[in-house]
């Protein structure tokens, strides 16, 4: 195939664009004569301006190929051809409408007012949270109260009953033996009476004539359940001077006395006002003890005795 039409038989041999090449026009070929050099193409360029909003169509004008339709009026006039859209009915607004400045805060109009948006959203944050502070503080108040007038108040079932150890001790110390002055088992010389005003013993009895060399009460103590060490107390009565007396334990002599001292400073030679009390520790076997306070050599036995009684 060469280029141009050169008389082919067929479609497929004939090139449309032969005229574009030398040797295709020195074989005559020509530019069809379609629109856009394609042949039988249909040539629908349509002159600038040559359009009108609201009529017809007017006919284009085919300017030769190769060539540049001539423009109607020179440049800056108004084209016979060509009507704006805002000088036909209907048509598109001459003015420009005014846009809101809308303040911006002196940015001369440049966007939307952000300044107040941000102030507006704090302010409904600090409400919130102000909101939820309030209402936090008030269920504290709410639930101090509560537990105040709970332990102000207390029910019934909030009523303090005695631990179990409580009463396992206050039972033990009541089930302590405890002993009277006339139920004690007395050495020969000493005796009971009951002329000093103030002992506790039944009848007002107490043990006298023990300031001798020998004296001696002895108490059996029955019902020991555990072994272990005890507090001995001792009720006795002095006259205004300090006394002690030999202990003894199951017939063993402890190393340190009973000591009946005179611990509120009572006048001297006042009975009544001298009874007073002490304790000393002793250790104690289950089932049954002796007991014994003795005035021996050394000891300063000028006392009476009232009482005796243990404790754990």
């Amino acid at each position: 195939m060469t280029p141009g039409n050169n008389g082919a038989s067929t479609p497929e041999d004939d090139d449309p664009f032969g005229y574009l090449y030398a040797d295709g026009q020195a074989n005559g070929a020509q530019p069809p004569s379609g629109g856009y050099g394609y042949p039988n193409s249909v040539n629908r360029v349509r002159a600038v301006g040559t359009r009108q909003y609201g009529q017809q169509p007017q006919s284009a004008q085919t300017a030769p190929y190769g060539q540049v339709p001539q423009q109607q009026g020179a440049y800056g006039r108004p084209n016979a051809h060509y009507a704006a859209p805002e000088t036909l009915p209907g048509g598109a607004p001459t003015t420009q409408t005014a846009m809101p400045s809308g303040g911006g805060g002196g940015r001369g109009g440049r966007g939307p007012n952000t300044k107040g948006l941000l102030i507006g959203a704090i302010a409904v944050v600090a409400a919130v949270v102000i909101g939820i502070g309030v209402a936090i503080l008030s269920g504290d108040k709410d639930k101090g109260d509560a537990d105040n007038a709970s332990g102000t108040t207390p029910t019934q079932s909030e009523e303090p009953k005695p631990s179990p150890s409580a009463s396992k001790s206050g039972a033990a110390q009541a089930e302590l033996p405890k002993i009277d002055a006339k139920a004690l088992r007395l050495s020969p010389g000493v005796t009971t009476a009951s002329d000093i005003k103030g002992a506790k013993a039944d009848g007002g009895v107490y043990v006298t004539g023990f300031n001798q060399v020998g004296a001696k009460v002895t108490w059996t103590v029955n019902g020991i359940d555990k072994k272990g060490t005890y507090r001995l107390y001792v009720r006795y009565g002095i006259p205004g001077v300090d006394a002690n007396a030999t202990l003894l334990v199951n017939g063993e002599a402890q190393s340190r006395p009973v000591n009946m001292k005179n611990f509120g400073g009572l006048p001297k030679g006042d009975w009544e006002k001298g009874w007073q009390e002490t304790w000393s520790n002793v250790n104690l076997t289950k089932g049954t003890n002796t007991i014994e306070l003795a005035c021996n050599e050394g000891n300063q036995c000028d006392a009476v005795l009232d009482q005796l009684w243990l404790q754990k």
